[in-house]
């Protein structure tokens, strides 16, 4: 049986408009075509699990709402999974009409769940090249080096590479200086509070 989860009924709530009725229809069709599917939040969207295993997760953003398989390289092919320009297999979502058809996407799912009975393991990206460390900007690096933002130094260097990576490209993409003097202070005030660069994004 089916087992809801109240925090996505708040994450579907808390969504733009458009984006509701996206979640809702892929919501309904997942748990139609995996009576035993459960819900869970991981990394702060909503997402499905089948027999203890991730099988898929969507996200709504200020603009679009994504939806993707965890093996989807397995379901909807390699090509078609690397050229996604979003997060998951399908693109942007601006609609309902921008996913398959029910009827496909049911059998996507289907696929989902034979792959995950059979213990097959999601291949390794090959197209993934590893980053270099990221560098701590001399301004940043000089607004934590104060000692009233003690918080904001120790959860920056708490933070894994990828999200202290957030916050250094999106001060080092300023174009203005008194822009990028704005953006210090913000990362620093959100650090200071332990967020993450795109905690906004992220389900409460």
């Amino acid at each position: 049986m089916s087992q809801s989860d109240p925090r996505i009924d708040a994450y579907i709530a808390k969504a733009a408009p458009f984006a509701q009725p996206i979640l809702e229809h892929l919501r309904a069709v997942v748990h139609a075509a995996c009576p035993q599917v459960e819900e869970a939040i991981k990394w702060g969207i909503p997402s499905f699990v089948y027999r203890g295993k991730l099988m898929c997760s969507m996200a709504a953003f200020k603009q679009h709402a994504t939806f993707g398989f965890w093996q989807g390289a397995n379901i909807v092919g390699a090509q078609q999974s690397a050229d996604s320009d979003a997060m998951g297999q399908f693109g942007r979502l601006s609609k309902i009409g921008d996913l398959p058809g029910k009827r496909e996407l049911t059998g996507l799912v289907k696929q989902a769940m034979a792959l995950i009975e059979a213990g097959v393991t999601r291949p390794a990206s090959k197209r993934a090249q590893p980053k270099p460390p990221v560098e701590l900007p001399a301004d940043l690096a000089a607004a934590l080096a104060l000692k009233k933002n003690a918080k904001a130094k120790a959860t920056y260097e708490a933070f894994p590479p990828s999200q202290r990576r957030d916050y250094v490209e999106w001060i080092e993409s300023a174009k203005r200086e008194d822009t990028r003097k704005a953006r210090v202070a913000q990362a620093v005030e959100w650090m200071a509070e332990g967020k993450g660069r795109n905690w906004k994004y992220m389900a409460k």
